[in-house]
């Protein structure tokens, strides 16, 4: 008797034509695989995206800044020396310090507040900082101003009474233009508004404080009470560099006086974050392809249970369990693969989209985009595993009766 034999050519026939009977069923079918795959390429494609930009970022701001702070009081009674009157020039003169500027926190006494006008305090109650700050300080906040211009060298060095104050500071004080050459007053002396600062890169405090040069402060008030700091803008790689020679360059006798923090490992930074979503997200891909699964398995098992008869026909005419089993695996398989190749699409449109949207560059891994459809070709196959095991069981005796 010879054996029954069903190509590959056959098998593809019939799956296809078991698809393209109820297409509608079909669509449903796969769109639990196409929601699946397309979160999974997405969530990839948008994590390596997220995680390029954050990393951009970092580099650009976090990773060029060191911040220097005066520890003198730690080492001793006699040491309390603080930044030398030329420490923003030294630390510019280092190799790779693009902007430095010693500041701290003016101590007011009590009976000392900022206002607009010779008498009378500002609106709203509270007292507003006032930061004492070297020209190296604002050009390294990388300010956005509003309106003015920020103080410079000569105005440090000759100890000028000029200030530049935050957006929010300036409604406060009801200081709405600078055509009028408005001033602020800090207890009783006066200072020329020279700029109003709309937002900054570093430093988001200098927002909300009324700054003014650092020699005017010590002129009007003396030395700083409390911790000064130094913050220092570098260029890409050298803060660590910058970090390590700052101490001595402030003072070579005593370098330990000062505590430079350079930044942290930017790479470090980019690995967590970019772990953390990862994790996160892969996890609703993957809850995503087992609704899939679930949705491609029901209705396989749907679809064998209505074509009982159909089943019992071909098992008469010769057909065995395996190709009965072949014969549904391969159309779970192809609308799993389906889905895969139009989850594909809408994951990396999304990518791309999103990335457009915020003005990124998408970043996609090629070794994505390859395994997706393979996820869904997989989805597809473990999905009607049980049902075309169930179909290949059908008896044709039993199945001619129904």
């Amino acid at each position: 008797m010879p054996r029954n034999r069903l190509s590959v050519r056959d098998l593809l026939a019939e799956a296809l034509a078991g698809v393209l009977q109820r297409p509608g069923r079909s669509v449903l079918t796969s769109l639990g695989t196409v929601l699946g795959v397309g979160a999974f390429v997405a969530v990839l494609g948008l994590t390596a995206t997220a995680s390029s930009q954050i990393d951009d970022r970092f580099n650009a701001l976090t990773a060029t800044e060191v911040t220097v702070e005066d520890v003198s009081h730690e080492q001793g009674s006699d040491a309390a020396v603080g930044f030398p009157a030329d420490a923003d020039r030294r630390v510019e003169r280092l190799n790779g310090v693009r902007h430095a500027g010693a500041y701290w926190p003016v101590d007011l006494d009590p009976g000392q507040q900022v206002h607009s006008a010779p008498v009378g305090a500002a609106r709203g109650g509270s007292r507003i900082q006032v930061v004492a700050a070297g020209s190296g300080v604002l050009r390294a906040a990388r300010p956005t101003l509003a309106e003015g211009r920020v103080y410079d060298t000569w105005h440090d060095r000759t100890g000028q009474r000029v200030a530049v104050i935050g957006a929010g500071v300036a409604t406060r004080l009801g200081i709405t233009t600078l055509e009028t050459q408005p001033a602020v007053f800090i207890g009783d002396e006066a200072f020329t508004v020279v700029g109003i600062v709309e937002d900054v890169e570093r430093r988001a405090d200098l927002l909300l404080s009324v700054v003014v040069p650092r020699s005017t402060a010590e002129e009007v008030w003396g030395a700083p009470r409390g911790t000064a700091k130094m913050l220092v803008a570098t260029d890409l790689g050298a803060a660590a560099q910058v970090a390590a020679e700052a101490p001595l360059a402030l003072d070579p006798a005593h370098p330990e006086w000062f505590r430079a923090v350079p930044p942290p490992d930017p790479r470090a930074l980019r690995t967590e974050v970019g772990g953390d979503l990862d994790q996160l997200f892969l996890l609703l891909a993957a809850i995503c392809l087992f609704i899939g699964t679930v949705g491609i398995a029901n209705t396989t098992l749907v679809a064998v249970l209505e074509r009982t008869g159909e089943i019992g026909l071909r098992r008469a005419l010769g057909a065995r369990g395996r190709h009965i089993t072949a014969q549904f695996l391969t159309e779970s398989g192809a609308l799993g693969a389906l889905g895969g190749l139009v989850g594909t699409s809408l994951g990396i449109l999304t990518v791309v989209g999103v990335a457009l949207a915020r003005d990124w560059t998408p970043v996609i891994h090629p070794e994505v985009a390859a395994s997706a459809p393979v996820i869904g070709l997989a989805t597809g196959l473990a999905a009607g595993l049980y049902p075309a095991w169930r179909a290949s069981r059908i008896q044709p005796v039993e199945a001619l009766r129904r």
